[in-house]
């Protein structure tokens, strides 16, 4: 890649990022933990994210990992700063990220479990849209499908909402169901959601 090119790139990234970018060894790296630690500027150093709305994504399913790594190199997920970490990335480098992450620990994020009047509004509205079909009962997620137990609240809550009004666009059987809840519901779900515990778990929870 040209100097002019990647300085192009650089500038639609928080400065921050850009930094990360410029003295990263992940565009030259040939190890896959030597470009994942450009990830963990945001993600985590151990798998805590920097901000309340950027996911966990150390121990999160690998193939719906790679999907999404996929979709932010495609432009079918829109995040400028994703883009430009996986803009020089090979299929191959997506697959590898994807492996390298969910074999880490799932990190503990210390949130409480939500209140029992919450809970039951969430479970309702759960039973109602059939969000267990997919998610599996403890919300584990499988494959191609999220881990939803434990991660983030403010991105569990901003992603739905995303899906409701299809600001994001890369999965639209979500989009559908999240317009049968009622925006008011939302943040009932995120709270659920993001304290539970996935039971026998060692991966941190």
């Amino acid at each position: 890649m040209s100097q002019h090119a990647r300085g192009a790139r650089l500038r639609r990234v928080p400065i921050i990022t850009a930094l990360c970018l410029l003295v990263s060894p992940a565009f030259a790296a040939d190890s896959i933990e030597d470009k994942a630690q450009i990830c963990a500027g945001c993600h985590g150093e151990k798998g805590i994210p920097q901000a309340k709305t950027t996911p966990v994504i150390w121990g999160q399913n690998e193939g719906y990992l790679y999907i999404e790594l996929r979709d932010f190199k495609s432009g079918n997920r829109k995040n400028d700063q994703m883009a430009a970490v996986v803009a020089d990335l090979s299929k191959d480098d997506l697959k590898a990220l994807a492996a390298h992450f969910t074999k880490l620990p799932w990190p503990n994020l210390q949130q409480p479990s939500a209140p029992n009047d919450v809970a039951s509004n969430a479970q309702s509205i759960i039973g109602s849209v059939g969000c267990t079909a997919c998610h599996l009962d403890q919300f584990q997620g499988d494959g191609t499908t999220a881990r939803l137990a434990g991660q983030q609240r403010e991105y569990l809550q901003k992603t739905m909402t995303d899906f409701r009004d299809r600001t994001r666009a890369n999965n639209p059987g979500m989009s559908d169901l999240l317009n049968a809840v009622a925006p008011a519901n939302i943040a009932p779900l995120a709270q659920y959601l993001s304290g539970l515990q996935i039971t026998g778990a060692t991966n941190g929870q």
